[in-house]
């Protein structure tokens, strides 16, 4: 009778565990990241008798928990890239907003700008003409100064995301400690704790939307986490991650442990939210916040520079149409032992590139420039000033000493300095302060096509006198110019002294003549030579060898460019992240039919068993009723 009582016991009772189990699972069947559990039932071993072994049962050797390693780490890393797919295209299109073509874009508004000089080239004295430039360039500044300033709001948005990040990441490393203490000690029984691993496993996998993390397990059950290469977690101490500015405005993530902090390379950090707005703030809106900058620049310098040349409608000489953005001083490094400070200011508009600087001093004086944006190196002797694209990069006190460094930012905030210096349409300089006069006694067709002041120390007080040798070549004549004889002649080319540019059409004839000098009082009221100039601006090759009218349009095709390229990036880590979670989740999750079945399964084995106990306990009350 007992062993048919122990063997309905055993019965019952592992049945009881597996419906519990069951249950366990359907209750769980919507809860994130729950793993299905099974009750794996074993045989008691059986006991000898002289006719063979004797079955004692079943009981429950253990709950298992459905899990595959592989498939919940590829799961974990795609979730990851993702995640930094997903960040940096989202983060792309707030850029790509910004940077909008049409007539509301900004390439429109420097295009309107330089094209409104036109009708002051026909009407020189026209007050309409004049105010039209004005609201022209106002108009521009403005969305210069909008575009900067949702730059900077982009800004302190990525930046407030990473900060929660951090935060969260820290929060995420000290939870999963925690649970490896708990894992380490409930497995000290032998036995796996299932729903304290589902708990880690869920805040691993929830640390990869935040930062790529490698996972290695001791075989104490607990799971060490590096980032980076980086250990995050070791069993159930933890390191703490920081956020740390670098002076080129950008930004890279920090590991601690104790006093020692190590940053962390952001091309290892391989996935993650916070990888995707790393690399959009370091490479992608820094690249918008440079070209920006760049354009307001080299558009500001070349129009300051070509009007300062003119005359205005009162005679007098032009100053700057914009008022001069200045470029911040290089940042010096920490570590520096000299008190160098380091300016810098434009030497040529068209050839700015869109990048911050690292200035270098080494022995004797040499200077190292490095080009963050591709990493150019180029190296001089010294001392300062050097020119580097564009750019003067000049000592403007103390002293550099080797191994001094300084990150220089010509154009991050630029476009917020675009505002218009002239107030008055009478002081636009659109008239030119020299002027051509052709012989009267000229016999061939020879005639100006245009003519203008190139620089502000345009020698004007000088006249020179081209004379025609012959249909082909003429000879010049006056101070500064050298005096060259022979020169020959093209129809439509350009001839450059002392500070003017001209160029002549037509056929001349020997002892033709054409002089130019310092416009007078009549002239300057009535030509705009200076306006046709500055409406020549826009062929300039200003940006890689593009127009100037162009420079925006060049801008916002990169940004287009990232953002097409982000959203495919996206697209594809989207699509390889859900087909691998439906592998684990398939693998690992619950399926009602399934726990369905396995009720009604468990439930006739416990009746069964309980009939067993049932008819165990007839015999035992037979045989006492027998006994009486």
């Amino acid at each position: 009778m007992s062993s048919l009582l122990n063997l309905g016991t055993r019965a019952l009772l592992a049945n009881q565990i597996a419906l519990s189990t069951t249950g366990h699972n359907i209750s769980n069947a919507s809860t994130v990241g729950y793993s299905r559990q099974t009750a794996v039932m074993q045989q008691v071993e059986g006991q000898f008798t002289g006719g063979g072994y004797i079955g004692k049962g079943v009981q429950v050797g253990t709950i298992e928990r459905a899990h595959n390693e592989f498939l919940t780490r590829q799961a974990a890393l795609a979730r990851s890239v993702q995640a930094m797919d997903s960040t940096r295209s989202d983060r792309l299109a707030s850029l790509e907003d910004i940077f909008q073509g049409g007539k509301s874009g900004l390439g429109a508004s420097v295009n309107d700008l330089v094209n409104a000089f036109s009708d002051i080239a026909s009407t020189p004295t026209d007050i309409t003409a004049r105010n039209v430039v004005l609201a022209r360039a106002q108009e521009m500044s403005a969305r210069f100064q909008n575009a900067q300033s949702q730059l900077d709001d982009l800004q302190h948005g990525v930046n407030d995301q990473l900060g929660d990040a951090v935060r969260t990441i820290n929060s995420l490393a000290s939870r999963i400690a925690d649970l490896n203490g708990q894992i380490q000690r409930a497995q000290g029984g032998g036995q796996p704790p299932n729903d304290l691993l589902d708990q880690r496993d869920l805040l691993v996998r929830q640390l990869n939307d935040q930062v790529q993390a490698t996972t290695v397990e001791a075989d104490d059950g607990s799971l060490n986490i590096f980032v980076g290469s980086q250990a995050l977690v070791l069993g159930t101490g933890t390191a703490a991650i920081g956020l740390q500015g670098a002076a080129n405005g950008s930004s890279a993530l920090t590991i601690s442990r104790g006093a020692v902090t190590v940053p962390l390379d952001e091309n290892t950090l391989g996935g993650g939210a916070v990888a995707g707005l790393l690399r959009f703030q370091n490479s992608d809106l820094a690249a918008g916040r440079n070209g920006l900058g760049r354009l307001a620049l080299a558009l500001t310098t070349a129009v300051n520079a070509q009007h300062s040349v003119g005359v205005d409608l009162d005679g007098n000489s032009g100053g700057d149409f914009f008022k001069p953005i200045g470029i911040p001083d290089a940042l010096a490094a920490s570590t520096n032992t000299g008190n160098a400070s380091i300016g810098a200011s434009v030497a040529d508009a068209t050839a700015l590139s869109a990048s911050s600087y690292r200035i270098a001093f080494g022995a004797g004086g040499a200077v190292q420039v490095t080009r963050l944006s591709d990493g150019k190196q180029s190296s001089f002797a010294g001392p300062l000033p050097i020119v580097v694209d564009g750019l003067n990069i000049a000592l403007q006190a103390g002293a550099a000493a080797a191994g001094d460094s300084f990150v220089l930012n010509p154009y991050a905030s630029a476009a917020g300095g675009v505002a218009t210096a002239v107030s008055s349409p009478r002081q636009i300089a659109a008239a030119s302060p020299v002027e051509a006069r052709v012989g009267s006694t000229n016999a061939g067709t020879l005639a100006v096509a245009g003519l203008a002041a190139s620089r502000p120390d345009a020698n004007l007080g000088a006249p020179v006198t081209l004379t025609f040798t012959s249909a082909g070549t003429f000879d010049v004549s006056g101070t500064g110019t050298g005096n060259p004889t022979g020169v020959v002649y093209t129809a439509g080319s350009t001839l450059s002294y002392n500070g003017w540019t001209l160029t002549l059409n037509g056929a001349p004839k020997a002892g033709d003549t054409i002089t130019v000098q310092a416009a007078s009082a009549g002239y300057s009221a009535l030509n705009a030579g200076n306006a046709t100039a500055l409406l020549n601006l826009r062929d300039l090759a200003t940006f890689d060898g593009a127009k100037l009218s162009d420079g925006y349009a060049s801008l916002m095709a990169d940004i287009g460019v990232r953002s097409q390229s982000a959203q495919y990036a996206a697209s594809v880590s989207s699509s390889i992240a859900s087909s691998l979670e439906s592998e684990r989740a398939n693998s690992a999750g619950v399926n009602l039919d399934e726990e369905a079945a396995k009720l009604l399964q468990y439930q006739q084995a416990y009746q069964a068993s309980a009939k067993m106990i049932q008819i165990a306990q007839n015999i035992f009350d037979s045989l006492l009723q027998g006994m009486n």
